[in-house]
């Protein structure tokens, strides 16, 4: 019992500083980049109001203007409820780190700052927590408690799979979104089976979803998968699948081969989500993820010629 109380404090302590760290990100240099990238829908009626020199006269209210003898204008408001649907990979490879970070926690990190950014704007978040499997949903709502709610999943969720079906959790979330939305897909991207047949199936699964939804890729890496030091002969896990190899990585053949092969890997990614017209930002644990974010979101926001 003592030891489940300590959890729970030590949770309840972890999610407030996760919150005061990632609100005060979203109010010192996100909410901006948010808002002009994510604007809405277009423009609402709101009322009408008495003319002022230098309104516009097709703004102009014809029939108030005539019932009350006096010009009257119509004023809009932005429509800008959106909705932000975070679909978050938590298989066994996102608990590896070599630094201060795992990926899980970095994902959980970035989910935090764009939900927050979210519900500034009175914008709605849902989630989808998967493995091979969906291991959980969250409709979406509005609101700083369902927020935490979802930045509690991420962090604390204990899966049930191990292993990861991306286009199984594109395809429900298909089926769960009927109106269309803006789904981050936070992933390291880790795939087991047949590389050319999963590409094949992820790029299919990544077309439908953008096709329906503004789908946008949130690849998290760390930089031992793209290159080890030397340090000798050392057994490698998979984490997904168990499957383990020895490395000689004293030899720098086997390293400069590691590394072509993890460049090879994120190019064909970047380059598979470029052509289904799917927007990439690309992070590592080792690095502070809030720069990539504005760099997108700013590039994001300039007119596509």
């Amino acid at each position: 019992m003592a030891d489940e109380k300590q959890s729970t404090r030590s949770r309840r302590s972890g999610m407030r500083e996760l919150e005061i760290r990632t609100r005060r990100m979203v109010d010192d240099t996100m909410a901006g980049a948010y808002h002009s990238v994510f604007k809405g829908r277009g423009m609402d009626f709101d009322e009408v109001r008495e003319y002022t020199p230098g309104d516009e006269v097709r703004t102009i209210d014809w029939n108030v203007t005539a019932r009350a003898g006096r010009t009257f204008v119509k004023k809009f408001t932005e429509e800008r409820e959106l909705t932000i649907f975070l679909v978050v990979d938590i298989s066994a490879s996102g608990n590896f780190g070599s630094g201060a970070l795992a990926k899980r926690d970095l994902a959980a990190e970035v989910a935090s700052v764009l939900a927050f950014s979210a519900i500034r704007n009175s914008d709605k978040v849902g989630l989808v927590l998967y493995t091979d499997r969906i291991e959980r949903y969250l409709p979406p709502k509005k609101g700083r408690r369902h927020v935490l709610r979802v930045v509690r999943d991420i962090l604390y969720h204990e899966p049930q799979g191990t292993a990861t079906d991306t286009v199984n959790a594109l395809d429900i979330v298909n089926k769960l979104l009927h109106r269309r939305a803006v789904v981050f897909l936070i992933s390291d991207f880790e795939t087991t089976g047949d590389p050319d047949a999963t590409r094949a199936q992820l790029r299919r699964a990544v077309r439908q979803t953008n096709r329906r939804h503004d789908l946008i890729a949130v690849h998290i890496e760390d930089p031992r998968e793209r290159e080890i030091p030397n340090v000798g002969i050392i057994a490698l896990e998979d984490a997904e699948t168990g499957e383990i190899i020895e490395l000689d990585t004293a030899s720098s053949s086997v390293r400069s081969r590691f590394n072509s092969i993890a460049l090879e890997r994120a190019a064909r990614l970047r380059s598979d989500l470029r052509a289904e017209g799917v927007d990439t930002v690309q992070l590592l644990t080792d690095k502070p993820y809030i720069p990539p974010l504005q760099r997108f979101f700013k590039a994001r926001g300039r007119p596509r010629l």
